[in-house]
């Protein structure tokens, strides 16, 4: 057992790999934490595709694409604000059109440039963690970091807005300063996650963990740092199973984390859908509604 644990360790990739898995691990879980409490997480999903142009912009002028997907993500968030502040277009409208627009446009980009360069594009779709760079492992690390100490130092501002926006800002706390600067904490986590797991599957990696633990805690400090373990573990679990059974590491890591959840939805001892059988009546209502439908139950009217 333990040399199964430490053969993978032998190999310079691997290392570099599962460093970055248990950054990106811990930052997805703290930070989406915060969509999930707040309802974002279709935020989340509109920041990751709208990174595509930054990635292909900064690959194409030989630059940091760190920066490029920073850059593109926080122009997103911004132009979603823009939209739904100066029309009466919702929020959610507004993050269909940016998130979508945005990636139409990044994979415009790197076709054009696969005319003239190589550019694997599943490398951007789905990561590529087995070929970062110990360059790379430093730039997670900056990113770890800035994210990680920022959320300490405004903790309880954070708590409170993310709870009670109205109550925050009639206590004189800078909402709107609050709200933009999770924005570039969420695309902080995403251009960190990008070589982990890439632009489809991070949102699986921002939210999943949170909402596993979202089943078992309920404080939201208790929730981060559940939801952190249990990404942790699924980032280690799914390289592993990349390495001993030659998946990819991306959708490996999203699996473990899928599993999670599943086994807390099943037996969660507040939400289980088999340990708190009550928690599933939500669906008699429509079954009974569904059955007044058939011939056979309106002819006994």
């Amino acid at each position: 057992m333990l040399q199964l644990l430490l053969e993978p360790l032998q190999y310079d990739f691997m290392q570099r790999s599962l460093i970055v898995a248990v950054l990106v691990g811990i930052l997805c879980a703290v930070v989406g934490s915060y969509l999930m409490v707040q309802r974002l997480a279709l935020l989340g999903d509109a920041i990751s595709h709208s990174v595509m142009p930054g990635l292909a912009i900064a690959f194409a002028i030989e630059a940091n694409i760190f920066i490029g997907a920073f850059i593109a993500g926080v122009l997103s968030t911004l132009l979603i604000a823009l939209i739904h502040t100066r029309s009466p277009i919702k929020e959610d409208t507004a993050m269909g059109i940016v998130f979508s627009a945005f990636f139409a446009l990044g994979i415009t980009l790197i076709t054009v440039i696969q005319k003239t360069n190589k550019v694997d594009l599943n490398h951007f779709l789905f990561g590529n963690i087995l070929g970062v760079s110990w360059s790379d492992v430093i730039s997670t690390v900056v990113i770890a970091a800035i994210v990680v100490v920022i959320i300490v130092l405004i903790f309880k501002e954070l708590q409170f807005y993310t709870f009670d926006p109205v109550g925050a800002q009639a206590a004189g706390l800078p909402v709107n300063l609050l709200n933009f600067g999770l924005m570039i904490l969420i695309a902080l986590t995403i251009v960190a996650s990008l070589k982990v797991v890439g632009v489809i599957l991070v949102l699986a990696l921002l939210v999943t963990p949170g909402a596993t633990a979202y089943l078992l805690v309920t404080r939201l400090h208790w929730m981060m740092i559940l939801g952190a373990l249990l990404s942790v573990i699924s980032s280690v679990s799914g390289m592993y199973l990349s390495y001993y059974f030659n998946l990819p590491s991306g959708p490996a890591v999203v699996l473990v984390s899928a599993s999670f959840f599943t086994v807390a939805f099943l037996f969660s001892p507040q939400h289980g859908l088999l340990t708190h059988p009550q928690s599933g009546s939500a669906l008699t209502p429509l079954w009974r509604e569904v059955k007044g439908l058939l011939p056979w139950q309106r002819s006994r009217r």
